[in-house]
């Protein structure tokens, strides 16, 4: 994609949506954190009602640690693949106490050392918590950079370098949610809603649906 057709896609999408974030629920960066974990194969929608039961309950390292294990599952057991994801956030929220005196760190390292925290993750905490202008690629984003001709690549660290390069600075902070959310009710897997798509005639997608 040209770089002038980059600059109008985002102003598009901007216009559209001029503060977009993230569909989890969180108050402090350890409530988002936790709900990054727990969002890995679920639905935004399937995490935020563990959560809305959780948090006022537990929603510090010290107060999920205090549940224990078994007791976490008992919030979160609706999510997909909750055994692994229990074991997870105790196993984070005892490194936090230990190592980051219970605080979420702000550093990329630090917090992919953490148990269930991968680059994806880490990008979404460092963006959505802490303000930073990384591009965190889930299936959504991989969907739409490919499709677009945005910034086409085989796998999700390709396409994130891409992403790094071509996306405009003054675009990096919001990128990550326009492109997710154009991913999601827009540029749909199965079916993508080409007629309202408001990027259509900027799109390399050749299979585009019919208006």
């Amino acid at each position: 994609m040209k770089r002038a057709d980059v600059v109008e896609m985002f102003t598009r999408l901007r216009e559209l949506n001029p503060k977009p974030t993230t569909e989890l629920a969180y108050t402090t960066p350890f409530e988002l954190l936790v709900a990054v974990v727990l969002s890995a194969q679920a639905t935004d929608v399937g995490v935020n009602k563990a959560t809305r039961r959780l948090y006022p309950v537990a929603n510090t390292p010290a107060a999920i640690l205090a549940l224990g294990e078994d007791g976490l599952k008992g919030y979160i057991s609706t999510i997909g693949l909750f055994n692994a994801k229990a074991k997870n956030v105790i196993a984070l929220c005892q490194l936090l106490i230990e190592q980051h005196g219970g605080e979420v760190p702000r550093e990329r390292e630090a917090l992919e050392a953490l148990p269930g925290v991968g680059r994806k993750t880490a990008n979404v905490v460092l963006n959505t918590a802490f303000g930073e202008p990384t591009i965190a690629v889930d299936t959504h984003i991989f969907r739409v950079s490919n499709r677009t001709g945005l910034a086409p690549g085989k796998d999700v660290r390709a396409v994130e370098a891409k992403l790094e390069k071509v996306v405009p600075p003054e675009f990096k902070l919001d990128a990550h949610h326009w492109l997710i959310l154009h991913g999601r009710y827009v540029c749909k897997a199965r079916k993508p809603d080409c007629p309202n798509c408001v990027i259509r005639d900027l799109c390399r997608y050749k299979d585009k649906t019919p208006g």
